[in-house]
């Protein structure tokens, strides 16, 4: 909010003026309202312990995260120049494997990767789109400067906070709406809808069908997948609803089983068809894989786009953006050691205290040391984790993150943040959400933003022109 001294960034002006002009007491009660709203609406992530899940209200910061035009022109490009060029890696590593052949990527990297699926050899996905749904993690360090810290293409999570967010900034301070410029973020599951839609199959008949496959109520991601399928008007499925009739996927319904053309699907690769991957996976649906390799059903993603997730692979992403597009990465990358090289991991285990250090294929903050925060003996655990499965992690520095207000009891305080835009890939185009859900570390001083880590959300604001 602020830039050198106190003088207000432009983005946050119009806000300020309104900030400083309200009574501290009203911001209180609505901050207490719209923790009351999220619990009415059952708004909750499961938190995965060593005993049972747990479930939780996810917190919830009233003040806004602004973004000027300007900066988000700049995200947009960068978000969609790196989202077609993982899409042609995908296709390509498939396919030809030409970049492996041009020895930019080790072709190790690939052929012993537990995400890829030598299924989908050959395979070409309806409209050749692998990524249909993308949330691009960035940071940002300096006033002009972002870093993409992750790519999630498998099964990326979080839309339903930012709609949410949204909705509440809405019903308690109505009046900022009309003060503050703000582009709208309300049409996405409209937009969902008719991207997955524009992937039907090529044995598609009529309007395109969509569901939703979720594993079920104790997935910790289940009120995103129902609030989803609610709000896009489509069926929200579990694999015994499906199965295989006349060489495509039909769900059940009161009228008896009937097709299905577009699934989206929140359940990982793994469990997604018994007969194909895991034998004993009760969330998938027996011979899914056979349909869609016929052309007989679009899943979304696309099995096998969680290799794109991979943080070894993240680690080559700017000549992966050169490869297919030709140009340089509008977005940068996070300087990345790669443990399964002995000099890198070397350094890595010769600086351990000061740096982050990630499973290959961790996600939620799982797994995770961030070298600065931890205690002794955490350091030594990694050590012992590092030098028995090198392979398995990357060590990143820790960033100068920025930080965004949030509205503590003594008024205005500074926590670290990310922002997960989301993007919506189909044969018609590249169409991304302004904005996206911005991740808080409650805590003062950390640098973990994750909501199973004790991370907060909060309204993701893009100015008008």
């Amino acid at each position: 909010m602020l830039g050198s001294g106190d003088a207000t960034r432009e983005p946050y002006q119009e806000y300020r003026q309104w900030f400083d002009s309200e009574d501290a007491g009203r911001l209180n009660r609505k901050s207490e309202q719209a923790e009351g709203f999220f619990r009415r609406t059952g708004i909750t992530f499961n938190v995965y312990g060593r005993e049972e899940a747990e479930e939780r209200l996810i917190p919830f910061d009233i003040i806004p995260r602004i973004l000027s035009a300007r900066e988000w022109r700049k995200l947009s490009r960068g978000i969609e120049q790196r989202v077609r060029a993982l899409n042609a890696f995908l296709h390509d590593i498939y396919h030809r494997q030409e970049i492996l052949r041009a020895g930019k990527v080790p072709w190790q990297l690939i052929a012993n990767n537990e995400a890829y699926l030598p299924n989908m050899v050959g395979v070409s996905p309806p409209g050749d789109i692998y990524t249909h749904i993308v949330g691009t993690d960035i940071v940002r360090t300096g006033d002009d400067e972002f870093f993409v810290l992750e790519d999630n293409a498998r099964t990326p999570s979080g839309v339903s906070y930012m709609l949410e967010n949204r909705e509440t900034m809405l019903q308690i301070f109505p009046e900022l709406f009309a003060k503050v410029p703000v582009q709208r973020v309300s049409d996405y599951p409209q937009s969902l809808r008719r991207s997955l839609a524009a992937c039907a199959p090529p044995r598609c008949e009529g309007k395109p069908r969509v569901a939703v496959l979720t594993p079920g109520i104790h997935n910790s991601a289940y009120f995103e997948h129902s609030f989803l399928a609610d709000q896009m008007g489509v069926e929200l499925v579990e694999g015994h609803d499906l199965r295989v009739t006349n060489g495509k996927i039909a769900m059940r319904t009161t009228r008896g089983y009937e097709p299905v053309d577009v699934l989206y699907r929140r359940i990982d690769d793994d469990f997604l068809d018994p007969l194909n991957f895991n034998p004993d996976s009760l969330l998938g649906v027996p011979g899914i894989m056979d349909v869609y390799r016929s052309g007989g059903i679009t899943i979304a993603n696309a099995p096998g786009t969680g290799i794109s997730d991979d943080k070894a692979i993240y680690s080559y992403m700017p000549e992966i953006v050169r490869f297919y597009t030709g140009e340089a990465p509008i977005l940068k990358n996070v300087e990345t050691w790669r443990c399964s090289d002995p000099e890198s991991l070397q350094y890595v285990l010769d600086n351990l205290a000061e740096l982050v250090v990630k499973e290959v294929h961790g996600s939620g903050g799982y797994g995770m040391l961030v070298g600065p925060a931890a205690t002794a003996a955490e350091v030594e655990e990694f050590r012992a984790k590092l030098k028995a499965k090198p392979e398995g992690y990357i060590a990143q520095p820790t960033l100068s993150l920025s930080t965004v207000p949030i509205f503590a009891d003594s008024g205005l305080a500074p926590r670290h943040v990310d922002l997960r835009p989301f993007v919506l890939v189909s044969p018609a185009g590249i169409d991304i959400t302004p904005g996206g859900l911005t991740r808080v570390a409650m805590t003062e001083g950390s640098l973990v933003v994750n909501s199973s880590q004790g991370g907060g959300t909060k309204d993701t604001w893009v100015l008008e022109e």
